[in-house]
């Protein structure tokens, strides 16, 4: 084994027959912890018998953690502004409510060494504070690294807590959505999914530059009901599709195996999050449940892509717990599965005899965030150290968003959670680290090259392709795109916000001003082209509304709660100008071209009949659209998911039933529906906007 380039900062090196070693507890020897020629396994097994309960309770649980660089000005910070050492007391969030302390305080006395960074920083600041964390950990005890872990940070999309942050600073492809849409035209085109090839070598050589080693990404999950919010952030409904990506996208970001340029993976969130109940997420109450209602649709939709991602690093369980009520019996590989309704964070058939014992997974098992706090599904009634405890028990080795080592040490002291199952968890993240070289030549990264190194990254050109391939024309009547060159453009973009509206028109007027082909005027009367941007928003990541989510393109729309009191939603502030501006433009004989940003999978009938073209994006960056409008670049984008034909399809009654079951995705609910109901939609063209859909020229 060849030496490899070590670096210190406050211990020392020792040399053992002409090699060198870091002397991380600094005793003058070395350690097998220390001794870079032993596999991850020895080492770890050797360091956590070296560690005490305080150290082994640090090691399992993984925090947010926010660089000193985006304080506040004036704050407390150190190491050159890279840490942020401000205590802020307790205060309530979805995930916890604990006291904060600064980042030193918190690897010393804390010794937490896992973090969840969701700052929008630059690439070069990243790399400094990656490696001021190190600089303070390397001085404790036993010189134990710090791996700091991210949501997925190289896709366009709406800002939300800790994903969607830092658009621009590293290179930014499409939603995931957008990615699937183009894979599925690589496919209809008699290609593959090799661009997730290329996607992965991208995020693993900007990550490298950074110093983030841990994805919390990406979702394996399958859509099946329509209504989950975080539709968004998937891959769509297609299992086989998803797996595919999946596994490519494990290989690509980790290699053969985990090492030192690999990028370690938690794919989430095990065993599926698409089965909701009507919608609901399982960040509230209200979406505790996964249901089952359909025979096989456990293991025939939502397990495939966890089977292909068995070798990610760790998988991450849901909040959720499966519903007795709402589900029929499923089974895995002839097995039946029992179901105990606890979240699967909790629960230890799904993850003791499922995962690790069916499916032969042999990674670590790292909580979604909040778990022991609030979204303790099932075990709402059970203490905090009780909580961590049935959680361990279970199976998890790490718990997320949280510092509290008071109780998961109190579960320790009372007998709940034993030192053998401590040193297990820890043994296990450890492996990790030592695979990822965080020991020895990876401690620290080269910050002042960080920023090139990511500009000179070739994802900013496959993202620039894949934007463009990701649309897809849905409509076109008439031949009505591609426009021809010096179309007269009116642009307009339309969303919930109407600051976000505003911010996004300036984008897409200067996108279609910039653009050789057309002419951007500043009235819509002007324009031969009337080009309608729709952004609609529904519901909230963090919390339920009143009823059921909407999927209209609407403004103050009355609803029913589910309570049965009336209530106003709206997806799409000016909603009715929208309309009327088509409306108008078409009585003008002006051609209407309308986008729609399929965060989620919109009903469109109200919507697709004022279009003489219709266009899907994934938050896809509007000069990539107004190429394929404009005919700069053929369409190339498919579906990657069903479109609802009405409302009907998916109505739910009065005992909580939905028309199309909750757990089959929308390419296969058509066989479920009703004598005359149409899951998918069908245009004026006669086109059905099911999965693969998509025109061309």
């Amino acid at each position: 084994m060849q030496q490899p380039a070590l670096e210190v900062r406050s211990k020392k090196l020792v040399t053992v027959e002409g090699l060198t070693f870091k002397d991380l507890n600094a005793n003058g020897r070395l350690d097998p912890y220390e001794d870079w020629r032993l596999s991850p396994a020895e080492r770890a097994a050797d360091l956590v018998a070296r560690m005490d309960l305080d150290e082994l309770v640090g090691m399992m649980l993984i925090n947010t953690r926010f660089t000193g660089f985006s304080a506040p000005s004036g704050a407390e910070t150190s190491h050159d502004g890279a840490l942020d050492e401000r205590t802020i007391e307790a205060g309530t969030s979805i995930f916890a409510t604990r006291q904060v302390f600064g980042t030193t305080e918190t690897i010393e006395r804390l010794k937490l060494r896992h973090f969840i960074v969701r700052d929008d920083v630059s690439a070069g600041q990243l790399a400094a504070w990656n490696n001021a964390m190190n600089e303070v950990a390397e001085a404790t005890r036993l010189g134990i690294p710090t791996l700091a872990a991210s949501n997925s940070r190289n896709e366009n999309g709406e800002p939300v807590f800790g994903m969607n942050d830092a658009v621009g600073a590293l290179s930014t492809f499409p939603a995931t959505l957008g990615i699937a849409a183009a894979i599925g035209g690589d496919i209809a085109a008699g290609g593959d999914a090799a661009l997730v090839d290329g996607f992965a070598a991208a995020i693993r050589e900007e990550w490298l530059a950074v110093g983030i080693r841990k994805g919390y990404m990406y979702m394996a999950d399958v859509v099946t009901d329509p209504r989950w919010q975080r539709i968004y952030g998937t891959f769509g409904e297609d299992p086989e599709l998803i797996a595919d990506i999946v596994e490519r996208l494990v290989a690509g970001l980790q290699g053969d195996r985990v090492g030192g340029t690999s990028i370690a993976t938690t794919i989430k969130h095990f065993p599926g999050g698409g089965a909701r109940e009507n919608g609901f997420d399982p960040h509230y109450a209200e979406g505790k449940w996964n249901c089952y209602p359909t025979p096989g649709s456990f293991e025939r939709y939502h397990l495939p892509p966890f089977r292909a991602a068995l070798a990610s690093s760790s998988f991450m369980p849901y909040y959720s717990a499966p519903s007795i009520a709402k589900s029929v019996v499923q089974s895995v590989d002839g097995v039946e599965i029992p179901y105990e309704e606890v979240g699967f964070t909790f629960n230890h058939y799904v993850l003791h005899d499922l995962l690790r014992g069916q499916l032969g997974f042999t990674g670590y098992l790292n909580s979604d965030s909040g778990v022991t706090d609030n979204m303790c599904w099932g075990v709402e009634d059970l203490s905090i150290p009780e909580r961590f405890a049935k959680a361990i028990n279970a199976g998890t080795d790490l718990i997320a968003d949280t510092n509290n080592v008071a109780d998961l040490r109190a579960a320790v002291d009372r007998g709940w959670i034993s030192r053998a199952r401590l040193e297990q968890a820890s043994a296990r993240l450890l492996i990790e680290m030592f695979s990822l070289g965080l020991f020895d030549d990876m401690t620290y990264v080269d910050a002042d090259a960080a920023d090139a190194r990511v500009a000179a990254s070739p994802g900013w050109e496959l993202a620039a392709r894949t934007h463009r391939n990701s649309v897809v024309v849905l409509k076109n009547t008439a031949g009505t795109l591609p426009m021809r060159p010096g179309t007269r453009v009116y642009a307009e973009v339309f969303h919930r916000s109407a600051e976000r509206a505003d911010l996004k028109t300036a984008q897409a007027r200067a996108a279609a001003s910039a653009h050789p082909g057309l002419e951007l005027v500043e009235r819509p009367e002007d324009a031969d082209a009337v080009v309608l941007f729709a952004d609609p928003q529904s519901g909230n990541y963090f919390t339920s509304t009143p009823g059921l989510l909407e999927l209209s393109l609407c403004e103050d729309k009355e609803l029913t709660s589910t309570t049965g009191e009336t209530y106003t939603e709206t997806t799409l502030l000016g909603a009715d100008r929208f309309r009327t501006l088509a409306r108008e433009a078409r009585g003008r004989g002006q051609q209407v071209i309308v986008s729609v940003n399929v965060a989620m999978p919109w009903i469109l009938d109200d919507v697709e009949p004022l279009a003489d073209a219709l266009v899907a994006g994934f938050s896809t960056f509007f000069d990539a659209q107004f190429d394929v409008l404009a005919g700069v670049s053929a369409p190339h984008g498919r579906l990657p998911l069903t479109l609802p034909s009405s409302a009907a399809v998916i109505a739910v009654d009065d005992e909580g039933h939905c028309a199309s079951p909750n757990d089959v995705p929308g390419y296969a609910k058509q066989e479920y529906l009703a004598d005359g109901l149409t899951y998918a939609y069908v245009d004026a063209e006669g086109n059905h906007y099911t999965l693969g859909h998509g025109l061309t020229w």
